[in-house]
């Protein structure tokens, strides 16, 4: 599932393009009536003002006080050019053309009141954003992990503690910090928590300088793969030699996620 640093790497090359742009005609295809697609007709004759990422949700803020949210969900895709098959949302620009290509359809592309999230409560009830240095700060970051019992990567998982990460770069973070994906929250002192709040600020980081991580369906807009895939240290490695210790990796489950960690440098 595309996390933040792919969704950064969209966001970046929408804002290339789409600021000042006026939608003509914005119309689900393909996807039948409900939530995921609400009110998406209303963009129509809006201009497009401003493209933000939060979390991993795309805003584009529109000229008429609502914001089209773009999540790309598992497989969701941005084209310029038309797809030839799983086409769900289209976007007819006064200068171009937008496409949403979803071939298992948790993606969502839908019309809310800027600022009003009601019916996106991940969105309402994000944490602090990583990238930005005066939002995640420890204290944040330990006040909103304080009194949890559940394991630290569930926390994370949550998006309550800190906004975009999910399952690959929850487990290369916590790699890095040299913490146990199963120990409780609650319980990490500051020192490692400030650890593992810089370990997620620099995976991070150089992921989205290289487009990202492709496993499987992600692309830019530009059909381009992510290139951070090379530089995974446990995700996906089972019984590879660990990078640091060189035990083998082991994968387990934690919060019903297929999980990757080195049982013998990550300590609970």
């Amino acid at each position: 599932m595309p996390e933040l640093p792919e969704v950064e790497t969209v966001r970046r090359e929408l804002t290339a393009w789409l600021p000042g742009r006026t939608i003509r005609r914005a119309a689900r295809v393909e996807a039948p009536p409900g939530p995921k697609y609400r009110d998406l007709e209303r963009a129509s004759g809006q201009a497009i003002q401003s493209v933000v990422r939060r979390g991993k949700f795309i805003l584009l803020g529109l000229s008429g006080g609502d914001e089209l949210v773009v999540h790309l969900g598992m497989t969701g895709q941005i084209h310029r050019l038309r797809p030839s098959s799983h086409l769900r949302a289209h976007l007819d620009l006064d200068e171009g053309d937008l496409y949403f290509r979803d071939i298992r359809r948790f993606g969502r592309f839908l019309v809310v009141p800027a600022g009003l999230y009601d019916v996106l409560p991940t969105l309402k009830h994000l944490g602090p954003e990583p990238l930005d240095p005066d939002d995640f700060t420890l204290e944040r970051f330990s006040a909103r992990l304080a009194g949890r019992r559940t394991a630290i990567k569930a926390a994370i998982m949550s998006q309550r503690p800190v906004a975009g990460v999910g399952n690959i770069y929850t487990d290369e973070s916590l790699w890095q910090a040299a913490i146990d994906p199963r120990a409780k929250a609650g319980r990490l002192g500051p020192k490692r928590l400030d650890r593992l709040r810089g370990a997620i600020v620099e995976i991070l980081r150089r992921s989205v300088a290289v487009g990202g991580t492709t496993l499987r369906d992600y692309l830019t807009v530009a059909g381009e793969r992510g290139a951070f895939v090379t530089q995974l240290r446990v995700y996906g490695r089972e019984g590879e030699a660990c990078p640091r210790c060189s035990r083998p990796i082991r994968r387990i489950v934690v919060a019903q996620r297929g999980t990757w960690y080195c049982p013998g440098c990550q300590r609970r």
